[in-house]
C-alpha cells in the first residue's frame, strides 16, 4: 500500500490557492453587505416615506409643493376639494395668486419663497361669481438635494370663521347702536311724559270750567290739546318699541305673541317718510296662540323681513304682513308688491354677505340671521318671489305643547 503523502500548505499558499491574493472573495462579501446594508436603508426609507405620506394626507389644509420655477409638484388630496385645476401637477403659482400677471413678486407667496422669504397672506374667491371664500397662505422656503430652491404652501380655508368674525363685529355694532338708541329712547321719553301730563291737565281744566270752553279765544284749544296728547302717546308707544329691540337678548324662552311683535316693528316702520307712498295692510288673526321662543330674535326676524319688503318698492307699492294658526304651528307671511328676486340667485338669498342691494345699502345678514333664528326656534321660513312682481315671505313656528 502507497503511502499518501501529505503536503504542508503555508497560509499564503492557500490565499493563492483560493483566490483571495485577488481578494476576490473579500470582495464579494463587502458588496453583498453593503447590499444587505442598502436594502435596510431602503426599507427605512420606504417606511419613512409612507410615514411622511400619512402625515401630508391627514393635514386638512390644502399642502402644495412649488418646484423652482413656481410650478406644482406634489399636492395632497385636500387640493383638489379647494382649487381643483389651479393646483394641478405642472401648473404655474400665477393660476392661483395672481392669474392676471405672470410675474407679482411682491404679492405671491410662492416667488416670496423661491427667493427665500416666508411669507403670510390672505386672500379671497368668488365661486359661482357669488360665493365667497376666505383663505389664509402660508408659504416657506425648502430645501432641494440639487440645490434648487422650492415653495412650500399652506392653504387654509377660514370662510367659516371669518363670517362668524362679520357676523360678531356686525352684532357688537348693534349693540353699541341699541344702548345709543336707548339712552336717547330715555331722555326723549321724559320731556314727552311732561308735555302730555301737562296737556291733560289742560284739557281736564277746560272741561272742568265752563267759563274757559266759552270764551271764543279758547274754541280751538280742546282740539288742540287733543291732537297734542294723541300725538305724544304715539311717540311713546314708537319708542317703547324702539326700548323693546334695543334690550339684548338673554337667551331665554317664554310665550311669545307674534301679534303683539308684528304691531311693535309696524310702529318703527310706519311712519317713516322714505314708506309714506307705501300703503301696509294688516290681517292679523284674533285669539292668536302664542308659540315658545325668544322674543328679541323673533322681533330681529320679522323687523328683517318687514324691512327687505318696504325697501324692495320703489315708489308706491304694497307690504301685506297676514297672521294664521292651523293649530299646530302659527304662520305670519310678509308680501310685497316690489322689485321680486331674480330666479338664479334665489337658492343664495339665504348665504352670509350674499346681497342684491348697492353697495354701502346692506351688508347681506338680515336674511342669513333671519334664517338662523328662525330654524333654532324649530321653524321653517319659505319664498316665493317674481321677478318685477314682488315676493312673499312665510314664517312658522311651531305652537306651545301643552
Amino acid at each position: 500500500m502507497a503511502e499518501i503523502k501529505r503536503t504542508r500548505i503555508d497560509e499564503p499558499s492557500l490565499e493563492r490557492l483560493l483566490g483571495l491574493e485577488s481578494s476576490k472573495i473579500g470582495f464579494y462579501a463587502e458588496v453583498k453587505q453593503k447590499i444587505q446594508e442598502l436594502e435596510a436603508a431602503n426599507l427605512g426609507l420606504r417606511s419613512k416615506t409612507s410615514e411622511l405620506q400619512a402625515v401630508f394626507d391627514a393635514i386638512s389644509d390644502g399642502v402644495v409643493v412649488y418646484d423652482h420655477h413656481g410650478n406644482v409638484q406634489h399636492r395632497n388630496h385636500v387640493c383638489p376639494r379647494l382649487f381643483p385645476t389651479q393646483t394641478l401637477v405642472g401648473r404655474s403659482c400665477r393660476a392661483l395668486f395672481h392669474p392676471d400677471t405672470d410675474h407679482s413678486p411682491g404679492q405671491c407667496p410662492v416667488e416670496q419663497a423661491l427667493s427665500g422669504e416666508s411669507m403670510q397672506i390672505s386672500f379671497t374667491i368668488s365661486k359661482g361669481g357669488s360665493e365667497t371664500r376666505y383663505f389664509d397662505v402660508t408659504a416657506t422656503p425648502i430645501d432641494d438635494p440639487k440645490g434648487d430652491p422650492r415653495a412650500l404652501v399652506f392653504l387654509r380655508d377660514v370662510t367659516e370663521k371669518r363670517v362668524s368674525e362679520l357676523q360678531l363685529m356686525q352684532a357688537e355694532k348693534m349693540s353699541s347702536i341699541g344702548m345709543l338708541a336707548a339712552g336717547v329712547a330715555h331722555e326723549i321719553n321724559n320731556p314727552l311724559n311732561s308735555v302730555a301730563g301737562y296737556a291733560e291737565a289742560l284739557l281736564r281744566r277746560l272741561r272742568d270750567m265752563p267759563g274757559l270752553a266759552e270764551d271764543p279765544r279758547l274754541v280751538d284749544f280742546k282740539k288742540y290739546l287733543e291732537v297734542i296728547i294723541r300725538e305724544s302717546y304715539r311717540c311713546k308707544g314708537i319708542i317703547d318699541s324702539l326700548l323693546s329691540f334695543s334690550r339684548k337678548s338673554d337667551g331665554s324662552v317664554g310665550d311669545v305673541d307674534v301679534n303683539q311683535l308684528l304691531r311693535e316693528v309696524l310702529q318703527l316702520v310706519r311712519h317713516k317718510s322714505r314708506f309714506e307712498m307705501i300703503d301696509i295692510q294688516e290681517a292679523f288673526e284674533e285669539g292668536l296662540p302664542v308659540v315658545q321662543g325668544d322674543a328679541s330674535g323673533l322681533r330681529q326676524v320679522f323687523l328683517n323681513l318687514t324691512m327687505n319688503a318696504l325697501q324692495s318698492i320703489e315708489g308706491a307699492g304694497l307690504v301685506e304682513i297676514v297672521t294664521h294658526s292651523n293649530g299646530e304651528t302659527v304662520s305670519a307671511t310678509i308680501c310685497d308688491t316690489g322689485c321680486g328676486i331674480p330666479p338664479a340667485v334665489m337658492d343664495q338669498i339665504w348665504d352670509p354677505f350674499f346681497t342684491t342691494k348697492d353697495v354701502g345699502k346692506g351688508l347681506g345678514l338680515g336674511l342669513a340671521v333671519t334664517y338662523n333664528i328662525i330654524k333654532k326656534h324649530g321653524g321653517e321660513i319659505h319664498v316665493e318671489s317674481a321677478q318685477g312682481k314682488g315676493s312673499k315671505f312665510t314664517v312658522r313656528l311651531p305652537l306651545c305643547q301643552a
